[in-house]
């Protein structure tokens, strides 16, 4: 066993632990619905209700479709769909700023550096870029996409939504979601390109490709000139195809359909998510929440003052309408087993109330949530203590969701990938939780 290399040994370890062949792969897709500024996991997943008032807050829990588990009570559309849900309430990880615990729960790894990230070459590709490897779409489709915008932190990309050392193709792209009522705050986009569809004079972009293509000869092989013809290539399939313009077109939505998900822009978000990975998309990431947290102003989850009226009056409505329509959407159209359904944050709140009625970024226990894809629902996976301040039972963390994740989309948790010198790592260190 000493002279393995560490990669095989986690994947004899992975073949020794891991029993469950007849449920690997089942899921096709998969969208992720992120809570950009860290949800509360006691107002949403976890309530505390027999805690102290200073602790379990304003909220009272509510029962739900499956008998013993209880949410918060500003989640009743969800509250019907606990049977396809797996809630983990016992994830922790150890740091307590936003883009370095979106960095924990995006790549499933431990972020490189400390301060503020922004994307580097070196990082640990994101989740989306990982399957983007592993899960090629057919051609003229996007292999990742995050709507509406990508995640920025006080005027700063941050770092784990990209491809990290997988390279620039591997980058999910960012789509526009053409309506919806926005968040309150700043979503900017800075640096990162958004496309968006509805600004496109396709007539126009067929014509000048047509006579691009006609002119044009290669001249180079350079990384750098593969991945610009990459990126002009895939922006043409994109306008000029049907599959990915056709799913942009929300009009064509089935009016009651659409309507289920709410006006807002979080939940044509998740509308179009569905589109998407019908188009053949394999990974949508919908950004729940304003785009830059911008000092804990406007709808996003960072709620260290007013929690509680800020959760009931803008966060909590938008994601349980627009998540429980896609819930029941996968549901009516037979495509739940096919489609795996993520809630992801960046950590939770802190268990004591603050003076400020808030809650203040907390990674020692919070909860995230998986649906579908083969995902048996009606289960809690770990418990945190009567405080909701740690894991009381099964502690688990980030790499343990995404070697789950994996799995279910059919490959490997420790499948190799290889960095920009050529070294060989696992996608996951983790291990699969049991919630197949």
């Amino acid at each position: 066993w000493a002279v393995l290399p560490f990669h095989a040994l986690l994947w004899l370890q992975d073949c020794a632990t891991n029993t469950m062949p007849e449920n690997r792969g089942r899921a096709k897709a998969c969208i992720i619905v992120y809570a950009w500024g860290g949800m509360s996991h006691h107002e949403t997943w976890d309530p505390q209700p027999d805690a102290p008032v200073e602790f379990r807050g304003e909220f009272n829990p509510i029962s739900t479709a499956t008998p013993g588990i209880q949410i918060g009570e500003h989640l009743p559309n969800m509250a019907r769909h606990t049977e396809k849900l797996a809630i983990i309430r016992s994830i922790h990880h150890d740091d307590s700023a936003h883009g370095r615990g979106m960095y924990w729960n995006l790549t499933g790894h431990k972020p490189p550096r400390s301060g503020n990230i922004p994307p580097m070459r070196n990082d640990w590709p994101s989740l989306p870029a990982v399957v983007s490897k592993f899960s090629p779409p057919m051609r003229g489709v996007p292999s990742a996409v995050r709507l509406p915008y990508p995640l920025v932190d006080n005027g700063t990309l941050q770092a784990g939504e990209y491809g990290g050392w997988l390279g620039a193709k591997h980058d999910p792209i960012v789509i526009r979601t053409p309506s919806g009522k926005e968040f309150g705050g700043v979503s900017r986009s800075l640096g990162s390109q958004v496309l968006n569809l509805g600004d496109v004079d396709l007539e126009r972009v067929a014509a000048r490709n047509r006579l691009r293509s006609s002119l044009e000869k290669p001249i180079s092989t350079e990384k750098d000139f593969e991945s610009f013809q990459h990126f002009r290539s895939l922006a043409c399939d994109i306008l000029l195809s049907s599959a990915v313009k056709d799913a942009y077109d929300l009009d064509k939505e089935d009016p009651k359909i659409r309507a289920s998900y709410g006006d807002h822009i979080g939940g044509q978000s998740i509308l179009l998510a569905r589109r998407l990975t019908e188009a053949g998309v394999p990974i949508v990431q919908v950004c729940c929440a304003a785009g830059d947290l911008n000092g804990s102003k406007g709808d996003m989850w960072d709620t260290h003052s007013d929690n509680f009226n800020r959760l009931k009056n803008r966060l909590l409505p938008v994601f349980d309408v627009g998540t429980s329509a896609l819930l029941q959407d996968l549901s009516d159209r037979g495509t739940l087993d096919d489609t795996l359904v993520l809630v992801l944050t960046d950590f939770g709140r802190t268990p004591r109330v603050n003076a400020s009625a808030g809650r203040d970024h907390y990674p020692n226990v919070y909860s995230v949530v998986m649906a579908g894809g083969g995902i048996q629902g009606g289960q809690v996976y770990g418990s945190s203590d009567s405080k909701g301040a740690f894991p009381e039972t099964l502690a688990c963390g980030p790499p343990d969701v995404h070697a789950t994740i994996f799995r279910c989309l059919g490959f490997s948790p420790r499948a190799e990938i290889r960095d920009m010198l050529g070294r060989p790592f696992p996608v996951s260190d983790g291990k699969v939780l049991p919630l197949l």
